[in-house]
């Protein structure tokens, strides 16, 4: 029907000709990272979908998402107008609830054709049954994800980064190392982006950052069963056996990747050991900032959430009878472990029971690319050689929905591009994809619906503020209070205050 690669083409072409210039990366100087939402529309006639002649399904890009920052907790704010986590990943999901917004308003209205159709109780709708959504990112999502086994006969499917300080006699077996002028304010994040890493002598003279000595990928696999081995959280050399398994006879795993994502408070933590033992794998964890903590949880924790709660959100589920769900992830060429896929996205979840109807921890496809994106970091180190100058990481995101007004936005530090201290706080300083708007076109929506139209949850009490809408989806707060108390208990949530606003 598809696969990983026209999946990665499509997402890569949409950039290229949908996106403008404003927002990407500067030319052999910038890199960025890119993540998508894809719907796929199967034939009204599945009898022709046979293995001799495959049926056509029609692909479109709904969503679209570039980024690799976040900000501190020191900036957010209570009135939700700021974007606190620009990842792509993130950035793509936001961008994809603008669109599910304006298909809930066109299937209100009854104006066009939309992806919902009526459910069976009153006010509330669900998807097409001929419609579903994959997830396109073009590196695997920071934190649990990311970390992968290091095998000792390693491709190099990027150009190695040459760095006079690997080689410094400087570098010692206990140090903790950081590749000088690569560093970001907030978010020197996973694998794009050079790391603190704990060398031993026979490793010292590798390289020590995520673009370089990049790990064979492990193919474009399909998910299957979990190794229990990989889905412990302490990944000692006798739990890396199954990862082993996977491997040439010959190979042997002899470190992993590390993952800047710190461990968040009231899980075990990394042992910090080197060599292959130096991460706890399956442990909830937070995007790191450079002296001001964030409270951003990990791409990887938050596409596991999305995994059983849907991507959504607590607001558009007043309207919908099910969770919008993901049936496939996609990931472009990089660094890439199946395994590691497998147990961040779906394993830690997969015992999680007794959530309210219409939930559940859902079968995620997972499948790898051969396509690389060529504003990856790998991609552009590679292709500017000598240029003069380092290779950082985009300080702009962008976020891009299939809608008819304002389709594009572009942010930087949270805000749209050129927004000034003096235009912080004003309608124009806020990017359509953060709370307060998203939450405009929410009322939006409602105003144009008749009260009695309303769904239950909606009519029962007088609603006020964000927070007020967000509690009052009864069904979604009792599946993530589920998914909190049976496996995401140590999750970081932002006070109440800072969901108190109109």
């Amino acid at each position: 029907m598809w696969t990983a690669d026209e999946i990665a083409l499509l997402c890569y072409e949409h950039y290229g000709i949908r996106l403008p210039k404003k927002g990407k990366p500067e030319p052999n100087h910038e890199w960025t990272l890119l993540a998508a939402v894809v719907k796929i529309q199967s034939p009204a006639d599945q009898d022709c979908d046979t293995p001799d002649k495959p049926a056509k399904v029609t692909k479109e890009v709904v969503s679209m998402g570039t980024g690799t920052k976040c900000i501190g907790q020191s900036k957010m704010r209570k009135s939700g107008d700021i974007l606190n986590d620009s990842h792509a990943e993130v950035i793509a999901r936001r961008s994809f609830q603008r669109y599910l917004l304006h298909q809930l308003q066109l299937a209100a209205t009854l104006k066009e054709d939309s992806i919902f159709v009526p459910g069976t109780q009153k006010g509330l709708w669900k998807l097409r049954g001929d419609l579903i959504f994959v997830f396109f990112s073009s590196h695997t999502p920071c934190g649990d994800a990311s970390i992968i086994p290091m095998l000792e006969f390693e491709d190099q499917p990027c150009c190695p980064v040459i760095r006079d300080w690997v080689s410094s006699s400087s570098v010692e077996a206990s140090s903790n190392l950081e590749a000088p002028g690569n560093g970001r304010k907030c978010e020197d994040l996973d694998s794009p982006v050079t790391k603190k890493m704990r060398l031993e002598p026979v490793t010292a003279a590798r390289e020590v950052t995520n673009g370089a000595a990049h790990h064979q990928s492990f193919g474009k696999q399909q998910s299957g069963p979990v190794s229990p081995g990989i889905n412990s959280c302490n990944l000692t050399v006798e739990g890396l056996a199954a990862v082993t398994r996977i491997a040439p006879d010959s190979a042997k795993v002899i470190d992993v990747y590390r993952t800047g994502a710190k461990c968040v408070p009231g899980e075990a933590g990394d042992s910090g050991k080197p060599g292959a033992a130096f991460h706890q794998v399956g442990l909830l964890r937070v995007k790191p900032g450079r002296g001001d903590r964030t409270r951003s949880m990990s791409c990887s924790d938050k596409m596991a959430r999305w995994n059983v709660l849907g991507c959504q959100g607590a607001l558009l589920m007043h309207f919908l009878e099910e969770p919008i769900y993901l049936s496939a992830v996609v990931i472009g060429k990089c660094p890439y472990s199946q395994e590691a896929m497998q147990r961040a996205l779906t394993g830690r979840c997969q015992n999680v029971s007794a959530l309210p109807k219409g939930f559940g921890v859902q079968e995620l496809k997972i499948l790898q690319s051969d396509l690389l994106f060529e504003q990856s970091r790998c991609a552009v180190q590679a292709k500017r050689a000598d240029s003069p100058g380092r290779l950082v990481p985009c300080g702009a995101a962008i976020s891009w929905s299939a809608v008819p007004e304002q389709p594009l936005d572009v942010t930087a530090n949270g805000f749209p591009q050129g927004t000034t201290k003096k235009t912080i706080g004003s309608l124009q300083a806020r990017s359509q994809i953060s709370k307060v708007e998203l939450f405009r076109s929410f009322q939006k929506l409602l105003s144009r619906i008749a009260r009695d139209k309303w769904p239950d949850s909606l009519r029962v009490q007088k609603l006020d503020t964000y927070q007020d809408y967000k509690e009052a989806a009864s069904s979604y707060q009792e599946a993530w209070s589920t998914l909190r108390k049976q496996a995401f208990g140590s999750w970081i949530r932002n006070p109440p205050d800072y969901h108190q606003f109109k």
